[in-house]
């Protein structure tokens, strides 16, 4: 009898150890069940599996704020192209020897970047039907300036000896700075094309004509 109660007791112990067991290599139900968090740029997925699904990372992505206070960048160091037509009203004064242009206003149009505005004087002393002239302007727009002023290469050329005559004029205009995003601006820009009339015949009389003429080339600023 107590061979029968000893066998039983360890029946018992042997089963109660195989439970044990069983239960320690058994996955736990909250493992399997455990949720994760992943990330693909903006997209954010929880999954119950072991690992995010392919093109999820765990890593969550880092968001760079926005500053919308932040002030608009200016015109960054290099060359910009610019490449428009002037025209309007040019007031002049001659005589003889002499032919000034005390004032010169108009508009521009084209890729002239904001610069729509020119005011500008010249003046030429010529001796021959074709001679050159100086001159210098301000394009301006948008509370910025360029500062511009024509080379030794400028010409201007009358189509007859006498007046009245047609002015036509070609040249480099300098960039020699200027103001707002233009500070310090330089290069050169190409002026062709260029035409107003002188109508009056009596010299030293004062008189107003309309001119055009296209412009060219590139802008480097600072």
């Amino acid at each position: 009898m107590k061979a029968i109660q000893k066998f039983r007791l360890v029946t018992v112990f042997v089963t109660l150890a195989a439970m044990s067991v069983s239960v320690s290599v058994m996955p736990s139900a909250s493992a399997a069940t455990k949720t994760i968090t992943c990330y693909k740029g903006t997209i954010i997925k929880k999954v119950t599996t072991a690992k995010c699904p392919q093109g999820y990372t765990l890593k969550k992505p880092v968001v760079k704020p926005i500053n919308s206070a932040s002030p608009t960048p200016i015109v960054k160091p290099g060359a910009v192209a610019f490449s428009g037509t002037y025209s309007g009203k040019i007031s002049l004064l001659w005589g003889d020897s002499y032919v000034q242009a005390t004032s010169v206003e108009g508009l521009g149009t084209g890729g002239v970047l904001g610069l729509t505005s020119l005011t500008g004087t010249g003046s030429s002393s010529p001796s021959n039907q074709c001679d050159t002239f100086n001159g210098s302007g301000t394009l301006s727009g948008g509370g910025n300036t360029l500062k511009i002023t024509f080379d030794s290469s400028a010409k201007a050329c009358a189509r007859d000896a006498d007046a009245p005559t047609g002015i036509s004029f070609t040249g480099n205009a300098i960039i020699n700075g200027g103001t707002g995003k233009y500070a310090g601006a330089t290069g050169t820009l190409k002026v062709t094309g260029g035409s107003f009339d002188i109508r009056s015949t009596t010299s030293g009389g004062k008189e107003s004509s309309l001119f055009k003429f296209s412009i060219a080339g590139n802008i480097v600023t600072k």
